[in-house]
């Protein structure tokens, strides 16, 4: 068995959410190491770190960006902030995924993955809320899926997923807060910050077979890393530099067999 990314810490109080990582509560955690290049290891070009605790009602998370020049343009919910700079989150459920992605003005934007293999008649996917009918479900092969080989298919081996854009977590709470000034490039910042809550009632979609609230020992899959877009003569830099909690030797961030291992604790 390897041993676990991370481990997460229970406390018995609650965390406001503000966006204030520095409040005692957090220092108890323990902070990540030093968020790593997704596909050598290295050492990310910017330093970002996350702190995770629980309580029997929350899964808290919080993340520290180091960032000279904190941007973000996008406001509207759901618009598609990966396009630009970002923290971002997934958790892995069973035979499905939640991708949660959150830029420096707080915007939030939301997919519920399901694997198309176990998306089955009288499944317990076959639900109004994961119609695949409605206007904002997708089908999905993984980054870069639409190439060569891969076209049909996707880059996982096992193949596409239903998209649900229209996912909303219940309960979800997230604040961001800038160490200097937004969208304001005449000063150097120092960067930004993230926290988030989700109630364990709503993980519960996840996987029926997990315990809500956890249990001492048990281990969740989860993808924690960062986006970072950059300008160089000009022009954009693609793919957008990814930094992560663990490697995964190749630039594709919905691959669940490499995420984090996170441990929760008493």
């Amino acid at each position: 068995m390897h041993q676990p990314d991370y481990t997460a810490k229970k406390i018995a109080t609650s965390i406001t959410i503000d966006g204030n990582v520095d409040k005692p509560i957090w220092q108890q955690a323990g902070w990540s190491k030093r968020f790593v290049d997704m596909v050598t290891g290295d050492a990310g070009m910017y330093n970002t770190q996350t702190a995770i605790l629980w309580n029997e009602e929350h899964l808290y998370i919080a993340f520290k960006a180091e960032e000279p020049f904190v941007c973000a343009q996008l406001t509207e919910r759901d618009s598609i902030v990966f396009l630009e700079n970002d923290l971002e989150l997934f958790i892995e459920g069973k035979d499905c995924y939640y991708e949660l992605e959150i830029n420096a003005a707080n915007t939030v934007y939301e997919v519920f993955f399901i694997w198309k293999d176990a998306y089955v008649k009288g499944g317990r996917f076959d639900t109004p809320q994961f119609d695949v009918h409605q206007q904002q479900a997708y089908t999905f092969g993984g980054d870069y899926d639409r190439s060569g080989p891969s076209f049909w298919k996707g880059t996982n081996p096992r193949g596409i997923r239903w998209a649900f854009t229209n996912f909303d977590m219940p309960g979800l709470q997230t604040a961001v807060q800038v160490q200097g000034t937004l969208n304001d490039n005449t000063d150097v910042d120092t960067g930004w910050t993230l926290e988030l809550a989700i109630p364990w009632s709503s993980l519960a979609l996840l996987d029926p077979e997990k315990t809500v609230p956890p249990v001492s020992g048990d281990v969740w899959t989860m993808f924690l890393g960062r986006f970072q877009k950059l300008m160089n003569g000009g022009k954009e830099v693609i793919p957008h530099p990814a930094m992560v909690l663990t490697s995964h030797g190749i630039y594709d961030t919905h691959m669940p067999e490499k995420w984090s291992r996170i441990a929760f604790e008493m």
